[in-house]
């Protein structure tokens, strides 16, 4: 295996779960925490390992890759689980599900049997299921499971509130491997953002564009439009346009992901800002927006609304060009609007709905 920047932390972590049973992982971009801190678990437990991912693309590509470090196939070892989907044998010790899925799991068996260890990944995103998890899994610990041990892992997590949620427990912290970036902004366009992306991928193509291109949109309505507006200039430089977002089958998720014969531009969603690496990246196009999930303090009904990304989102997303190579960012939006952005963002349930126990951690 090539050699990460979290190995040489390995052992501090494990040594912080048997003394503690709680620990915090703050690890830049590329040091390599999803698929090497779970199976430096495994020695430590009885039981499975249970690492939750915010997004399904991500537990089926962390599991593929702690698989193949292992020279496994998934379902041996290391398996997964998502909504329709479970891949796993009698001999799976450690299985990457989304929080969802842990949810479900502990209404069905509140103790967590046969469960040694639960990893809780990219807990920045703060969403109301991973602060479920954590709050459930803290309070089983404090309660009948106190064998039970948790790791939170970020990139960009404010780390010392959650530590403090978990009984003051050690924080370990380790760089990234990131290659050099060098990031341009964008000013300020009347333009749609499809033909902004056409501008920004042109400029790449000028510049001696090298590798696939990852382009960042808000939602698939974006990326429909995307992908037609870049039709004709594909087809004049042969590369293939491929859009990545929540709604696809999983096939069409793994085309994306995939490293194939040609060039891609790869069209997504925020389902590629964290968890994993994507090969033969190395230019991103940042459009600086996401959907929220948000509802009206009027009638309380749900609604995703496009927001501004927070300054930790664009670090993550921008951190996707440079993992296996120096890289390009095209940030289409400019520096200013970057600074005034909020460091990062806060669950937007957290003063309206849930005015204790989630908040404890949240600022």
């Amino acid at each position: 295996m090539t050699p990460l920047p979290i190995d040489s932390l390995l052992p501090e972590i494990v040594t912080g779960l048997c003394a503690h049973k709680s620990i915090v992982i703050e690890a830049a971009p590329g040091a390599g925490k999803t698929t090497r801190v779970p199976p430096a678990l495994l020695p430590l437990v009885k039981g499975e390992v249970l690492v939750l991912e915010p997004r399904r693309l991500a537990v089926r590509m962390a599991a593929r890759r702690v698989a193949a470090e292992r020279n496994e196939r998934v379902g041996e070892t290391v398996g997964y689980q998502v909504r329709f989907e479970s891949i796993g044998g009698p001999d799976t010790r450690l299985r990457f599900v989304t929080e969802g899925v842990l949810t479900r799991r502990m209404l069905d068996d509140p103790e967590l049997k046969g469960v040694g260890a639960v990893v809780l990944d990219e807990f920045h995103e703060r969403h109301l299921d991973g602060d479920l998890a954590l709050a459930l899994l803290r309070r089983l610990q404090q309660t009948s499971r106190p064998d039970l041990r948790l790791a939170v892992m970020s990139a960009t997590l404010n780390a010392g509130p959650v530590a403090t949620f978990l009984g003051d427990c050690p924080v370990v912290r380790s760089e990234g491997r990131l290659y050099h970036l060098r990031i341009s902004y964008t000013p300020h366009s009347a333009a749609e953002l499809e033909d902004q992306v056409l501008d920004a991928i042109e400029t790449l193509l000028r510049d001696g564009l090298d590798g696939d291109v990852l382009v960042f949109l808000p939602g698939a309505a974006e990326i429909r439009r995307s992908s037609r507006a870049l039709a004709s200039l594909a087809a004049r430089n042969g590369f293939v346009v491929l859009p990545l977002h929540g709604d696809l089958s999983p096939a069409e998720q793994d085309r994306a992901v995939t490293p194939g014969p040609q060039r891609k531009v790869i069209l997504s969603t925020n389902v590629a800002e964290s968890s994993v690496t994507i090969d033969g990246v190395t230019a991103v196009i940042d459009s600086g927006l996401a959907r929220v999930a948000s509802d009206s303090p009027w009638t309380g009904l749900p609604s995703l609304d496009v927001k501004r990304i927070s300054q930790a989102s664009a670090i993550q997303r921008a951190g996707r060009a440079g993992r296996t190579a120096p890289g390009r960012v095209i940030r289409l939006y400019t520096a200013d609007d970057f600074h005034r952005a909020p460091r990062r963002m806060f669950p937007r349930f957290c003063a309206a709905n849930f005015r204790g126990w989630s908040c404890s951690f949240a600022r």
